[in-house]
């Protein structure tokens, strides 16, 4: 049996709230956007039947969905200020991924929205790495292995004063 459930330290901060807020405002947007697209496309575009028009609706709603999803993130660093919580490993793989989708979408024919929805990657990726350079790295933050950096640097200043404090009782 396969389950789902959220961990506690992720339920018990800021990032749970900022993450539901911008999901709440994006969805909002999803629908309106979709809504507008469907209508402009049965006003203006021509489709052979009804079925035609429901998939075109359908696929650019998936489209727009894909965008959407992508976006809280960057909502989340806007609003912590940090990008310590991003998984740097799977925004490498996310980036190499986007090449390869960008070189095909100059070689292959596809339809536009296909090749928009292909650069908007691009676009978040870049906002991603923007982010990455203007926000610090938290070293408070846990990261995914549980670590903290401070706690590094206090044990270690920790050790040095202890080993200050057994040298000037040598001296005395």
């Amino acid at each position: 049996m396969l389950r789902f459930r959220n961990r506690d330290s992720y339920t018990q901060n800021k990032t749970k709230e900022y993450d539901d807020m911008a999901m709440k405002y994006l969805s909002y947007v999803l629908f309106l956007l979709v809504a507008c697209s469907s209508i402009y496309s049965l006003m203006y575009e021509r489709h052979r039947s009804w079925y035609s028009w429901i998939l075109s609706s359908l696929t650019s709603c998936v489209y727009m969905f894909g965008f959407i999803m992508m976006c809280p993130q960057l909502f989340i660093n806007y609003k912590l200020k940090s990008v310590a919580h991003l998984p740097w490993r799977q925004m490498t793989y996310k980036f190499l991924n986007t090449i390869i989708d960008d070189l095909f979408a100059f070689v292959i024919k596809m339809p536009t929205l296909h090749r928009l929805s292909v650069f908007r990657d691009d676009v978040i990726f870049l906002i991603y790495v923007y982010q990455r350079w203007i926000y610090p790295v938290d070293k408070r933050r846990v990261n995914e292995f549980g670590f903290v950096g401070e706690d590094d640097q206090v044990a270690d200043g920790a050790e040095v004063t202890v080993a200050t404090k057994e040298e000037e009782k040598k001296t005395d």
